[in-house]
């Protein structure tokens, strides 16, 4: 399999495996600060293992684990996880996706920046169908009566905030090939998660079910999902692996209809149908890659 290649299959199925978390976070009736303090504290639990066991294999364990790129790790992944959950509380979250959705524009005008990484015309015209389809699928989810006011300008900063913090741990993790991204990834989320026990009054006020069922998001689908996509990031270029990340924003709302019976508007279902399309096209011509891993 080609190097590039293999960067796409492993954050194909990264957001395939992330595609239930929306899910889960509505059957677990969680509200915003609790759901922070458990997904993201289980998941760091988790990612520390998956990164202590990966050093304790390694035959060179005394080559120094903090570095720049780590603590920028740390840090992005402090960003992801609150300012998605803040932004989730303040604006509908329509708006917060569209903001999110942003990631592959700003992944490929990182990765010119740093990286010297140019993103092809074909490329950038997919990438903007993607964005076109997620405007779409969103649009058909907003109502009438939301009002643009500060707290929903706030949301949409933070969403964008939140893009910003994915394209950075993908281009850190693609040009620092040596960071042990696992276990920056489980630091910051534990300060995360923590820091929302702290300061959440709602986190330790939930039910045996509410929290059998954020597990499996905390303790599964986080991990596994995000471990893939970061590690796709050193085989093939972030604006690809975020890109396919997208496929969460138009698949989520499948699984929401499939078993919770609620229904995605015309124009939800058509703008992921044109999401689908276009990264069906990229998969086929990404084909053409030779480059051997």
């Amino acid at each position: 399999m080609q190097q590039s290649q293999f960067g796409i299959f492993l954050a194909l199925i990264g957001a395939l495996i992330l595609t239930p978390d929306s899910l889960f976070m509505r059957l677990s009736q969680m509200d915003g600060g609790a759901m922070l303090a458990w997904r993201a504290t289980l998941a760091g639990m988790v990612f520390l293992l998956i990164g202590l066991n990966k050093r304790r294999r390694s035959i060179d364990t005394s080559e120094r684990i903090f570095s720049k790129s780590f603590v920028a790790l740390i840090i992005c992944q402090i960003a992801n996880t609150s300012f998605f959950a803040f932004a989730i509380s303040l604006a509908p979250v329509a708006i917060v996706l569209v903001a999110v959705a942003t990631v592959p524009i700003i992944s490929v005008i990182l990765s010119a920046l740093f990286l010297g990484e140019r993103a092809s015309l074909r490329s950038w015209g997919i990438i903007l169908t993607v964005m076109l389809g997620i405007v779409i699928s969103v649009y058909g989810d907003l109502h009438d009566d939301i009002d643009f006011n500060v707290q929903t300008v706030m949301g949409a900063l933070l969403g964008l905030a939140v893009a910003f913090s994915l394209a950075i741990n993908f281009i850190v993790v693609r040009q620092d090939r040596t960071v042990e991204f696992e276990l920056a990834l489980g630091i910051g989320a534990l300060i995360a998660g923590l820091t929302a026990f702290a300061l959440s009054s709602t986190a330790t006020n939930v039910t045996l079910s509410s929290t059998l069922i954020i597990s499996l998001t905390g303790l599964i689908i986080l991990p596994v999902s995000f471990v893939m996509l970061s590690r796709a990031s050193r085989y093939t270029t972030a604006s690809n692996v975020s890109m396919l990340m997208l496929l969460e924003t138009v698949l989520g709302p499948l699984w929401v209809w499939m078993i919770i019976d609620e229904r995605p508007s015309h124009l939800t279902i058509a703008g992921g149908a044109i999401v689908i399309l276009a990264i069906f096209y990229f998969l086929l011509s990404e084909r053409k890659n030779t480059t051997p891993v």
